[in-house]
């Protein structure tokens, strides 16, 4: 049995290590937006709740001055047990005898080579085709970056707590802009709730995001799967691959390319087999960056549908979208495997120059 409490203290300890080591790779912009909702996760601030400015500043420049002594500091065992001390990317062992008292690790890493380490409360475990699912409720240790899924060994963990985070993110961010036309707009619509609405009470809200949280679950696994089939199809050399281009451009188009494989293998023929169309819209409405500059199409066939009525256009991009994408990974995973790290990275990069334009 473990003491829960002295183990999140270590998990944490780690987090903050990795933290401190990797902050730095974040744009301004994008390091205060985390720090902000990482403030917020630390404090208990619900979600519907606005955060007082005066008391963020002062938090955050403690925060770095605390990064600053640990950013050589090595991981910290997790040996908070009678046994043996355990490895901190170690999770299984950890797993073995935690799970027993309701609680849930994991240990990855994550763009830029970034770990994630984060501890939660078990909600469910569920067996999909001899696939291990994790699905945490609420998370007692996190660092900056909580990616609200991870495949991870073969097994697949979903922080519910962070994917109602992202999902508050995006209703939050097209509230400010007024998108009343966009897809997650659509998407709450499917609730009945219009978002852009300045009177919506805290229960609604909060309302609101309990039930496509619980919706989004379903779609986070699905690209799990995805991810997972997609790696049975690429082999572990696709990971050798990546780590050559890590830190680029060139890492963040591959991860695209192997996203949109992910999605055409299960998520989207789950979403449209089911007509699930708050999923469906809510997907849409994170159809930006690069994976929109690669996939133009699928966007067209969406906003078709949106037009229309008719899936029609979706279901066929959709369908030829599997054998696309897996062939296309395949071509940057030889690219990635026959070249040294500089030069791999230039030719990924000059594959998509096409999509990406000048700028690039």
């Amino acid at each position: 049995m473990f003491d829960v409490d002295s183990l999140r203290q270590r998990i944490q300890h780690n987090c903050h290590i990795s933290d401190a080591r990797y902050a730095g790779n974040y744009s301004l912009c994008t390091f205060l937006l985390q720090m902000r909702e990482y403030y917020r996760w630390e404090q208990a601030i619900p979600l519907s709740e606005q955060i007082a400015k005066d008391d963020v500043g002062p938090w955050l420049v403690a925060r770095e001055e605390a990064w600053n002594e640990l950013d050589e500091q090595d991981y910290a065992p997790l040996d908070c047990c009678e046994q043996h001390a355990i490895d901190p990317f170690d999770e299984n062992s950890l797993n073995s005898a935690l799970l027993e008292q309701g609680y849930i690790y994991s240990s990855g890493k994550g763009l830029f080579g970034k770990p994630h380490f984060f501890l939660g409360k078990l909600a469910e475990y569920r067996n999909i085709d001899g696939q291990d699912v994790y699905i945490a409720a609420g998370e007692v240790a996190r660092d900056l970056v909580a990616p609200p899924a991870m495949l991870r060994e073969q097994k697949i963990f979903i922080r519910q707590e962070s994917l109602r985070r992202f999902v508050w993110e995006k209703i939050e961010e097209n509230r400010w802009r007024k998108l009343k036309d966009s897809p997650i707009i659509a998407s709450a619509c499917c609730y009945d709730v219009d978002i852009t609405e300045l009177a919506i009470s805290p229960h609604r809200l909060e309302a609101l995001l309990d039930d496509m949280t619980a919706n989004e679950t379903e779609v986070v696994l699905q690209h799990e799967l995805g991810e997972a089939a997609a790696g049975r199809l690429l082999g572990q050399a696709w990971d050798q691959g990546l780590n050559t281009i890590a830190g680029g451009r060139a890492e963040h188009l591959a991860r695209a390319v192997r996203d949109h494989l992910a999605d055409a293998l299960t998520t989207l023929p789950w979403l449209l087999e089911h007509e699930n169309h708050p999923g469906l819209h809510f997907y849409f409405g994170n159809f930006t960056g690069l994976r929109k500059l690669l996939f133009p199409e699928l966007l067209g066939a969406y906003e078709h549908w949106q037009a229309s009525g008719q899936l029609d256009q979706l279901q066929s991009c959709a369908q030829q979208a599997a054998p696309r994408w897996q062939d296309e990974a395949r071509r940057l995973l030889e690219i990635m495997l026959n070249n040294d790290a500089g030069q791999a990275a230039r030719n990924v990069e000059a594959r998509y120059a096409a999509q990406l334009g000048p700028a690039a």
